[in-house]
């Protein structure tokens, strides 16, 4: 086999007898008599592979003091059964060195537990963790079953702008860009409204909220499309589920209505779901025992149950006649809580459930309305869904768009928004315009629903929010 491989490779692959070189950072060291025993991880599996060092090995006096925790190293030698349990080879050393120092006076992640809350200052070390290792392989494996997903079913995959001037989500949680110089204009400023004309782009300008807008115009040539990138959000929430910049999947279908858009999101969320668990099974059986035990049962419950669907109506009266308090009170019209939406799937359906027809006060221009603009406004529902899933509610929002133009006009304005500053997207309707839909998949949500990991920002390598941007 190849001399020079993953460590994970020479644990499924490597027979005794095979010459190897593994190389990767010192876990631990420990000495008996004659020989030491080193960890080596290198990150491509939660698993280490022993290195097993003679004592009368040429150089190793020199190297000793060297063969410290955190330091990085590389070995070569002999596969051999090991002795030992729990491991089927080891590397009998015969050529070693260390790579790259790593002071043990210093280095921050020695041999023992760690909060979470430690290990996110120091987001530079914590991907050498377990934890965190097996959250980002797995973050790494459900980024490409996402495209595998869309990939094999024909979808375009399409890169939506990160500068935007308009506001997919109507709420103004926006972070501006700009090349103006701050100090200097609030050094001059006198109460001077900012002229925007001498701005790089000649108008007020943002990190993007959602890429829908732009994959809407793209699935109106391309049909099935999707985007898969960051967004960001300038919510002031310092809390364990919201993050500045996160990532999001949005597929947009031409032809294609909400419960077309339903049965995708099912299919997905089912697919997504399943690779992991065949692809990531022991960092899966790692979640499961160190994080949370409902992981595995959380990841079947969604792939082996057909989603439960009802309408946002119906939602309101499973909530009136239950017997649980909940914080915020019920009645129809309220954007519900995440409160609301565990119970509805923990503990009312025990399964996934896909809540649909939402109240158009509470949901965004863009989503057809059902009926005509202003018919009995007090009651007027939107093709809107979310799915809830239990342990963590909401996973997926999505909707039908509004097709016709005199409908999404009036929306708009009754939202605030100048339709002329929305020209382009109008075009859509008034040049080949089909009935059209899509959904939005927070992929950090994601992350964190299938690990079991309690905040937000363990499933990101380096998270923003509120006062924090660091690394």
């Amino acid at each position: 086999m190849n001399s020079n491989s993953q460590i994970l490779k020479l644990l499924d692959q490597a027979q005794p007898g095979d010459h190897a070189t593994a190389q990767g950072w010192i876990r631990t060291k420990r000495e008996s008599k004659d020989v030491i025993f080193l960890e080596l991880n290198d990150g491509s599996c939660l698993r280490s592979l022993q290195i097993v060092i003679p004592l009368n090995l040429p150089d190793l006096a020199e190297q000793l003091p060297q063969l410290t925790t955190g330091a990085s190293f590389r070995a070569s030698g002999e596969i051999v059964a090991s002795l030992g349990k729990g491991q089927r080879i080891e590397l009998q050393a015969e050529v070693i060195e260390v790579v790259g120092n790593a002071d043990p006076e210093t280095y921050p992640l020695q041999k023992k537990r760690h909060s979470f809350e430690y290990l996110r200052t120091i987001a530079h070390l914590r991907p050498r963790t377990n934890a965190f290792g097996a959250v980002f392989r797995l973050r790494n494996a459900c980024s490409y079953a996402i495209h595998n997903f869309f990939q094999e079913r024909g979808f375009i995959w399409v890169h939506t702008p990160i500068i935007s001037t308009s506001d997919c989500e109507g709420a103004g949680e926006m972070f501006g860009v700009t090349s103006l110089d701050l100090s200097k204009l609030a050094a001059n400023s006198a109460d001077k409204p900012l002229d925007y004309a001498q701005d790089f782009f000649g108008k007020p300008a943002y990190l993007t909220v959602s890429g829908q807008l732009e994959a809407e115009i793209m699935a109106m040539a391309f049909s099935n499309v999707y985007t898969f990138g960051p967004t960001f959000r300038a919510e002031n929430s310092n809390t364990s589920r919201h993050l500045a910049e996160f990532w999001m999947v949005e597929p947009e279908m031409a032809f294609c209505d909400l419960e077309g858009d339903a049965n995708l999101a099912e299919e997905f969320l089912k697919y997504l779901f399943s690779y992991v668990l065949n692809h990531c099974q022991a960092d899966m059986e790692f979640f499961q025992a160190r994080v949370s035990d409902r992981v595995i049962t959380n990841a079947e419950n969604i792939i082996n149950h057909p989603f439960e669907r009802i309408t946002y109506t119906e939602a309101i009266k499973i909530l009136e006649q239950t017997s649980k308090t909940f914080e915020f009170p019920i009645e129809w019209g309220i954007d519900l809580q995440s409160e609301h939406e565990r119970y509805l799937a923990e503990e009312h359906f025990q399964k996934p459930v896909i809540v649909m027809d939402y109240p158009a006060g509470i949901k965004a221009f863009y989503m057809r309305l059902n009926g005509e603009f202003g018919e009995d406004s007090q009651t007027q529902t939107v093709r809107a869904m979310d799915i809830l899933a239990p342990g963590i509610g909401e996973i997926i929002g999505g909707s039908q768009r509004e097709e016709r133009l005199e409908i999404l006009e009036a929306r708009m304005r009754a939202a605030g928004l100048n339709p002329d500053d929305y020209w382009w997207y109008l075009d859509l309707r008034r040049y080949g315009t089909v009935p059209h839909a899509g959904f939005g998949l927070g992929f950090e949500r994601l992350i964190q629903f299938m690990t079991g990991m309690t905040n937000i920002r363990d499933v990101i390598p380096f998270p923003r929010t509120p006062q924090n941007a660091d690394f």
